[in-house]
């Protein structure tokens, strides 16, 4: 062995190894382990938060087809929808394009030979932090084959009466020119001015006059006294005004500004509800660009936040301004551009989520999907309980095009699995045109588990579904994970996973989120070139929690190449210097300590315990084996073939951990086969 363990000698290789032997593939007998890869990006590469989605999960996978059982750890990447047009569309502005300089399938072509040239990185960079996925039965959302499921669902939804196309208020995004679901805004909390206005009658407060012109009532709690003699009466809109009625709804909050409520259907979501409840109209002044429209003339075309400092400007001429107050509140934004979003009136997509959630929940109360932490499973819960109809189409290219298709002569729309229909349905006219809308990213995704092993190898899905790990980043538990049990259940009638494990962000040193804007990023290849796959997967785990956010710098990494070359040089002595002089009177202690950390290390990786394991494991080596017995075997007390036997089974034990440095020592003891399809120790 060299005196030094030098990880780009031998890491490639060891990889190239498993590869060519199969080790990666669903081998041996009884009860099947499977984790379903959460699909990166497909044209972007890696960043830290997925070296620590790859160490816990490979740490699993490994442990668990060393075990015996039938270990699959399927591979993906996502096609991102919005996410990567917005990407694209950025790379364009640089040349001095715009996505409205292309017809939609030239742009559709230009994005998807943008990602094809790509998504080569994303496969390597996994390979470099040793993911021991069956690359086999590698997907990509935009395979044809699970686009065929993805329509497929659709179609059920809509046969179920699941499915309409409705004029709701929407979350909109002006800059990327689409509507999002509710889940899909990243709420910021900012001060902005409290406007209370005269409206004759009786005072409001706003945070929004620019949308004054599409008022159609003032609404006060009913259990509000202060109001009772002026309900039935109206109320003037200022600047144009317009008379409106002033009405009771207990979606009013009393203690809001004056406790009454100027109502705009057509420009805020609560209002859109009390709209609803008494059939009042919907008057839009905001358009999908973000600019007014049918307003007084002076404001149209302006974008809503000039057009609000000139209708303030114009209150005030007009005395109908009362007081300004200082507000600290939450606004919507687009979790892509982070500015703010629109609630629009838009013709969209929507799922009836109601009947799907309510039998997730179901699965969750009776632990037929359990969370490993219970704060994750309450957040799941709450979710379930207050999602709104699922608007699943977007204004983009990029993605899954939606399979309906609207008749030019009744203009009844057509839902299908896909295929161009001969004739319309409901007229039998033959001259339909598709829907240029596409799926948000999150309904196929959301269809991943079932979608990926229906389209595998044959027998996958009986063999491996439900799967038994959902392993993801605490983000996308609502986006991703809630819809995965609700589009699982409702297609296969069982959970898509029988576990969930959410693990926490990845931090700077200081605990500070990292971002290219602080210039704290730690690029994860960087630094596995730079310390060792095993290194970086240690320092990843180590010290928090998996659930918790872990604070992770160059010098924790560092830390643990220490400790790969603490191994390395440990097995060198053991094997060419220890010396065989002593009659092993220690030998039962060493054998009573070794059972002891081999049921330890196990309950752990059972429970999934991976920071306390992988802690446990570098004690017991570096002060148990090395400090402790290696002393007493230079002394005489420990036998040679125990200390070989049992550096044999500490290999075993940090595999998981560490896979590239115990191959490549297991395979220098003189080991004929892969340390990797080894048998897990007993204790």
């Amino acid at each position: 062995m060299d005196p030094q363990y030098d990880h780009s000698k031998y890491e490639t290789e060891i990889y190239k190894k498993w590869q060519e032997a199969g080790a990666f593939k669903p081998e041996g007998h009884g009860n099947a382990f499977t984790i379903i890869m959460p699909p990166p990006n497909a044209n972007d590469p890696l960043h830290i938060g997925h070296a620590r989605f790859v160490a816990i999960e490979d740490v699993l996978i490994r442990y668990h087809r060393m075990k015996g059982e039938p270990t699959l750890w399927l591979p993906g990447s996502d096609h991102a929808g919005i996410e990567t047009q917005f990407v694209f569309e950025k790379k364009l502005s640089k040349e001095g394009k715009s996505r409205f300089d292309f017809d939609r399938d030239t742009l559709y072509k230009m994005i998807w030979d943008y990602v094809q040239e790509n998504t080569g990185v994303m496969e390597a960079q996994l390979k470099k932090l040793g993911a021991s996925c069956d690359w086999s039965r590698f997907k990509f959302t935009l395979d044809p084959e699970i686009v065929k499921v993805v329509y497929s669902t659709f179609k059920k939804l809509a046969d179920d009466n699941l499915v309409y196309r409705g004029e709701r208020i929407v979350n909109y995004c002006p800059r990327c020119g689409t509507a999002y679901s509710q889940l899909e805004v990243d709420y910021v909390e900012q001060d902005d001015n409290l406007y209370y206005l005269d409206y004759e009658t009786i005072t409001i407060a706003t945070t929004r006059p620019e949308t004054i012109f599409a008022d159609v009532a003032v609404a006060v709690n009913p259990k509000d006294k202060k109001y009772e003699k002026i309900v039935g009466l109206t109320a003037k809109i200022p600047l144009i005004n317009r008379e409106v009625p002033v009405i009771t709804d207990k979606l009013v909050d009393v203690s809001f500004g004056t406790g009454a409520l100027k109502i705009t259907p057509a420009h805020d979501p609560t209002d859109f509800e009390i709209g609803q409840a008494h059939g009042f109209p919907q008057i839009s002044v905001i358009d999908e660009k973000g600019r007014m429209t049918g307003t007084p003339e002076k404001y149209i075309g302006m974008k809503a936040l000039a057009a609000r400092e000139e209708v303030v400007k114009d209150l005030q001429s007009a005395g109908k301004i009362v007081k300004i107050e200082k507000i600290h509140h939450t606004v919507g934004t687009c979790y892509r551009d982070h500015g703010l979003l629109e609630p629009i009136i838009s013709k969209q997509w929507f799922i009836k989520v109601e009947p799907l959630a309510k039998k997730a929940l179901d699965a969750i109360k009776n632990k037929k999907v359990r969370f490993a932490s219970e704060r994750y499973q309450k957040i799941a819960s709450h979710w379930l309980k207050n999602l709104r109809d699922w608007n699943i189409s977007r204004q983009i290219v990029w993605g899954i095009r939606i399979p309906a298709f609207r008749c030019e002569k009744c203009m009844e729309w057509t839902i299908t699995d896909g295929e161009l229909p001969e004739k319309c349905e409901k007229c039998g006219n033959g001259i339909l045109t598709q829907d240029t809308d596409t799926f948000d990213t999150w309904f196929s995704s959301g269809q991943w588990p079932f979608a990926t092993l229906k389209t595998a190898e044959p027998g996958d899905f009986d063999k491996f579904y439900p799967t038994s790990v959902m392993e993801t980043a605490y983000d996308i538990l609502p986006f991703w994970v809630i819809r995965m049990i609700m589009l699982g259940i409702y297609i296969t009638g069982d959970v898509p996973f029988e576990e969930v494990l959410i693990h926490g962000l990845v931090r700077d040193r200081e605990g500070q989120k990292i971002s290219k804007s602080k210039g704290n990023v730690i690029n994860p290849i960087e630094m596995a070139e730079k310390y060792g796959a095993d290194a970086l997967r240690m320092g990843i785990l180590w010290g928090a929690l998996v659930e918790n956010d872990v604070a992770l710098s160059e010098e924790n990494i560092n830390g643990q190449r220490k400790f790969a070359n603490k191994i390395w040089n440990a097995s060198r002595f053991v094997l060419e210097h220890l010396e065989d002089k002593g009659k092993g009177e220690k030998d039962s202690e060493l054998k009573s300590d070794l059972k002891n950390v081999i049921k330890e290390e196990s309950k752990d990786l059972e429970k999934m315990q991976l920071s306390q394991a992988a802690e446990k494991i570098y004690e017991w080596f570096w002060h148990g084996f090395c400090d402790r017995y290696i002393e007493l075997a230079k002394e005489g007390k420990i036998s040679k073939k125990l200390m070989t036997d049992t550096l044999a089974v500490n290999l075993k034990l940090l595999h998981p951990f560490m896979p590239f440095l115990t191959e490549q020592i297991w395979h220098q003891i003189g080991n004929k086969d892969l340390l990797i399809t080894s048998a897990w120790p007993k204790a």
